[in-house]
């Protein structure tokens, strides 16, 4: 039940996004072990002449960016698999948007259980009723 939220220093374009979301959900499905069915990615893209890594916009360094935000719920991803993560999205889409700043970044965000949910129940309601259902 991750959700996904990417800034791509990119014009529009919905083959880009579209690629872009299909490698973040595999990525998260195969390193972290999330569910594809419950994963949420919202995709923005950014004028390079606006995005500034050093100074210089990223249109005059002739450089793309990234910066992805993923919520997990804490305590379910080994500290190992969220770098193992973090080098497979940095390289993956770097092959996707070419010449990637080397100042793209990846931030894993682990929210306790009780603070975080969907579909009107929290993480925690949901894992303490699995339990008792088994």
């Amino acid at each position: 039940m991750p959700i996904l939220t990417v800034l791509l220093s990119t014009p529009p374009d919905t083959a880009v996004s579209a690629k872009v979301a299909g490698t973040l959900s595999r990525l998260t499905a195969e390193i972290l072990h999330k569910k594809p069915e419950l994963t949420s990615i919202a995709i923005s893209h950014v004028d390079p002449t606006h995005w500034f890594v050093g100074g210089p916009s990223l249109a005059a360094q002739r450089k793309t960016s990234f910066f992805l935000d993923i919520r997990i719920t804490d305590e379910t991803n080994t500290a190992d698999e969220k770098a193992r993560y973090i080098d497979a999205v940095f390289r993956e889409i770097g092959a996707l948007l070419g010449e990637l700043h080397h100042e793209s970044y990846v931030h894993v965000n682990d929210v306790r259980a009780a603070a975080y949910g969907f579909g009107g129940l929290t993480q925690q309601h949901r894992a303490v009723a699995a339990r008792l259902q088994a």
